[in-house]
């Protein structure tokens, strides 16, 4: 993984953002797999049951390292997978899993986000013991970032819509996952929008482990095979006294 890929997904997700429909009607061809429903992505690091339908106008796109899956209602999840290098393995091995997953939300995630939405800050965050050894979830507030904001009449007066995001950040077989979903009825329902602050979290973290739930990861690398030959142990001679 490089710094560059991941600034180009948060790139990704602007453009989405400003222009959700334009961007799914002028992707490119897809660099993953789909066939019975499952996308498999590009890198072999893992599959998914594609959640959204054809029938409710659902679209995926890709690039080498994200897949984006988005309708014409209420629904836009992305999944971004990033193979640790040797300096992110150096980082992970100094600092333990849930540091290191904080530090990489922070410098990479999160700063991406404050770049492209001034004023993002993140709401709250949870260390989550018992998903995939440790998983990050944060929710993160985001002033004009919302996917579905052509879908909403604005008034130039108005302050810019601010979506909520939910992130999940784990690691398998030496892969950083990011799973991303925007609550959409916080935009959409405008005035009719009464959820609390921990409804919204609760729906958010449903979505996302729903989301995990369907995926499978590839088998990790084999070990070399161990040597089975009948090869004498040398043992280091006993310094004479």
């Amino acid at each position: 993984m490089c710094i560059r890929h991941l600034i180009f997904w948060g790139f990704a997700l602007v453009l989405c953002a400003l222009h959700p429909l334009a961007a799914q009607e002028s992707a490119g061809p897809l660099i993953g797999q789909v066939g019975a429903n499952q996308y498999v992505s590009p890198t072999g690091a893992f599959s998914v049951t594609i959640p959204v339908s054809a029938a409710l106008g659902g679209s995926v796109s890709d690039t080498e390292n994200v897949v984006t899956f988005q309708d014409s209602f209420n629904t836009h999840q992305s999944i971004a997978c990033f193979k640790m290098d040797a300096s992110l393995q150096r980082e992970y091995e100094a600092r333990g899993r849930k540091d290191y997953l904080i530090w990489f939300f922070s410098n990479f995630v999160q700063a991406d986000f404050e770049h492209r939405f001034p004023g993002t800050r993140v709401e709250s965050a949870h260390f989550l013991n018992k998903i995939e050894s440790g998983a990050l979830l944060t929710y993160n507030l985001l002033p004009g970032g919302s996917m579905f904001g052509a879908s909403v009449m604005i008034v130039p007066s108005e302050a810019p819509l601010v979506a909520k995001r939910g992130n999940l950040i784990f690691m398998h077989n030496e892969y950083v996952f990011i799973l991303s979903i925007e609550l959409s009825e916080k935009v959409l329902e405008r005035g009719a929008y009464t959820k609390t602050v921990a409804e919204e979290d609760e729906i958010l973290r449903h979505r996302l482990l729903g989301l995990l739930g369907k995926m499978a990861f590839a088998a990790p690398p084999a070990l070399p095979a161990a040597d089975t030959t009948n090869t004498p142990t040398q043992i280091p001679a006993t310094p004479a006294k």
